[in-house]
């Protein structure tokens, strides 16, 4: 498969994904969010959140799990792999698979079910359509001319490996 390939979804997958999720609420262990990777219709990693958990934000199930697999496949990439997460990824998790190179997506629950629940994605959804300086969080670029020296350095490399 090529990235951006849809491949057939398979139930049993998302059915583990949403067991994880509901332990991880049972267990108290954080939110009611888990995913699995698959590559050749074998799970090769699975995560839940661990926000709360972990005392990190970026801790989310889908993130833990794109995590897992990298380590276990000792990559930096995921082609070949299908994403199976109990909720719709919010913006975090969806620019995570974006980079992961997962061939696609598959979720149970919606972004607007997850709302119902008290996760409402929305804000950060229309945070990210605006403008740097029209956002909530104050963003100020400095030291541009500075910063660019990293790139620079990087176009220049020969060691570096491209993602």
């Amino acid at each position: 498969m090529s990235a951006g390939t849809v491949s057939i979804p398979d139930p049993q997958f998302l059915r583990r994904a949403i067991e994880l999720a509901t332990q991880n609420v049972l267990t108290a262990r954080g939110g009611p969010f888990a995913a699995v990777i698959v590559r050749n219709g074998v799970i090769v990693s699975e995560g839940v959140n661990t926000v709360t958990a972990d005392n990190d934000p970026t801790a989310h199930g889908e993130v833990n799990a794109i995590r897992s697999a990298c380590r276990s496949l000792r990559t930096f990439t995921l082609e070949g792999c299908a994403l199976y997460t109990s909720c719709e990824p919010c913006p975090m998790c969806l620019a995570a698979s974006y980079w992961a190179r997962l061939d696609c997506v598959f979720y149970g629950s919606s972004a607007a079910d997850a709302a119902r629940a008290g996760f409402d994605d929305a804000f950060l959804y229309e945070e990210l359509r605006k403008a740097p300086l029209q956002r909530a969080l104050p963003m100020t670029q400095l030291l541009q001319v500075e910063a660019w020296e990293s790139f620079a350095a990087w176009i220049a490399s020969e060691k570096k490996i491209d993602y």
